[in-house]
């Protein structure tokens, strides 16, 4: 499905979500260095070639790759009225059949967090991936104590549906998440977070 729309490009308010290109390496190295203890306590570990420009490569091929295929949509938030990369948003583990479901993860630069802008290119992609992609659920996990993150998912139309114990390694150990999910359809009404 996405193997027909190989250059995505959405735009908001602010913002032009995009896959990443060559070009980005120096940015997003800087940015993601620069927030490295604002990430670390959320993602997971990070290989000792992380910040490599080789490793980057490998992302833009993979990111090349699963759009042509279907299987991801990973964009990057460039904010418009100066071409700043902002943070990364990715639409992965995309399932067609009788799921046409998708996870979503994300993370933004620590001097652009609180902005509005992830919530501003969450609700795109979430727009998106219901009317262009035609799917019908999009799950989402987190650390139960990463309250920034729980809101914004709750602000975007992400409803609590449970935990998952041991679910990712994050910052070199196993982590249970919260578990959310946003419907196309979605008559739940507000769920209540444990």
């Amino acid at each position: 499905m996405l193997g027909r729309t190989k250059k995505v490009r959405i735009e908001t308010e602010r913002l032009t979500l995009r896959p990443p290109i060559h070009g980005d390496y120096r940015a997003w190295a800087a940015l993601r260095n620069a927030s490295r203890d604002f990430l670390s306590p959320w993602e997971p570990a990070w290989s000792a070639d992380h910040l490599t420009r080789k490793s980057f490569t490998n992302r833009v091929y993979w990111a090349n790759r699963s759009v042509a295929s279907g299987s991801a949509l990973p964009l990057f938030l460039i904010r418009r009225a100066d071409q700043v990369l902002l943070g990364a948003l990715t639409l992965d583990n995309i399932r067609r059949g009788p799921a046409q479901a998708g996870t979503t993860g994300y993370w933004v630069g620590e001097a652009y967090a609180r902005g509005g802008y992830m919530r501003e290119a969450l609700e795109a992609l979430v727009h998106y991936a219901f009317t262009e992609l035609d799917l019908s659920r999009l799950e989402a996990g987190c650390l139960p104590e990463n309250a920034p993150s729980r809101g914004l998912l709750e602000k975007v139309g992400y409803k609590y549906e449970g935990v998952a114990q041991s679910y990712l390694q994050i910052n070199g150990r196993w982590r249970n998440h919260v578990l959310y999910a946003n419907l196309r359809a979605d008559r739940r009404g507000r769920t209540q977070a444990g």
